[in-house]
Order: structure tokens, then sequence, then C-alpha cells
């Protein structure tokens, strides 16, 4: 592993670990991370054709390993879809490559990136930040492990507005005092 994808992976395990986790952002992330089923790659993509190739790879690989080895995985692209509406656009094309693969219902698809905008909010609205992450990132995961946690979880429709009310409580100012490393691009 090279320094450059050493410190990637270090900025997106700090926010895992203090985003995600620590506020409480998916109250499912802290079981599958302590059990170490969470894999974490960052793609050498620096155009679509390869990072397609990546995103097969680990489809494949997610979907024919045992969950209690590997439950999900976070496809970091740090070289492409910077920018987030090439990025929101390029979801699509994501969705139908799980389709090629017969995985719709089996694997989905959530999304982050480090300029994440919801629908009719304002770039710096602390809301997006449930969504932004160091780096463009493909969130796999596996739909069976949704319904357990869902199951698991009897409020899984709040988590959103939760996730509002407790962003917006900490403000930009608290969301800065978690040091995170923020990406370069």
């Amino acid at each position: 592993m090279t320094n450059e994808h050493e410190s990637v992976i270090t900025a997106t395990r700090d926010w895992l670990e203090k985003a995600v986790i620590g506020l409480n952002l998916c109250p499912f992330a802290k079981a599958v991370y302590v059990k170490q089923q969470v894999r974490l790659v960052v793609s050498e993509a620096r155009n679509l054709d390869a990072l397609l190739e990546d995103l097969d790879r680990e489809l494949d690989r997610l979907a024919e390993t045992d969950p209690e080895e590997l439950d999900t995985t976070l496809l970091i692209h740090p070289y492409i879809l910077n920018d987030f509406l090439d990025y929101n656009e390029f979801l699509d094309v994501a969705d139908g490559v799980v389709a090629e693969h017969e995985l719709e219902g089996v694997i989905q698809i959530a999304s982050f990136h480090p300029q994440y905008q919801f629908a009719d909010t304002e770039p710096d609205d602390i809301s997006n930040y449930s969504n932004r992450s160091p780096y463009p990132t493909l969130h796999l995961l596996r739909e069976d492990s949704i319904d357990r946690a869902v199951a698991a979880f009897p409020d899984a429709a709040d988590i959103f507005e939760k996730n509002i009310a407790t962003l917006r409580e900490l403000g930009q100012t608290g969301w800065d005092a978690l040091g995170m490393t923020k990406a370069s691009k």
C-alpha cells in the first residue's frame, strides 16, 4: 500500500470512527466495524472505465464472501468524480452495474462525497454532513444486513431526522472540532 493510499484509508477510518460511529449517524455501523467486517479499498481509477472495473471486482468479492468475514465495502475513489454533480450522475451507472451482476435485492450502493448535498439544501447546510466523507466513496451494502439491522432497531425510519438534529446541535464549529482529515481534492 502506498503512503497516499494509507492517508486515504486513515482519513476514511477517522471519519468512520468520529462521525459515522462516534456521532451514531449510522447505528448499524459499529457492530460490523468492531468485528472487522468492513473492507476499505482505495481505487487507483483515473477514468470511469477503471472505476467500473473496480466496482465490478468489489461487487463480485462482496457477493462471493461469507458475510461473517466481509459484510460491507467502502470503495474510495479519490482521483475521480471529485465534483459532486458528476459523482451524483454516476450513481445511476453504479446501480446499473449492480443490476448487471444480478445483485439487485442483494447489494445496494449508498453514496458519500466531500461535497454531498441533499436536494433543496444549501451547500453549507450542516445536514449534508451526514453523507460527507473525506473522499468520494461508494458504499456497497448487503441488503440482508440492512434488513437485520432495521429489524433490530425499532425506529430505523427516524434515523435521518435524528442525524439532522444531531448535526444541527453540533453545528459547523462542532463538526470542525472533530478534527477529521479533510480531502485535499
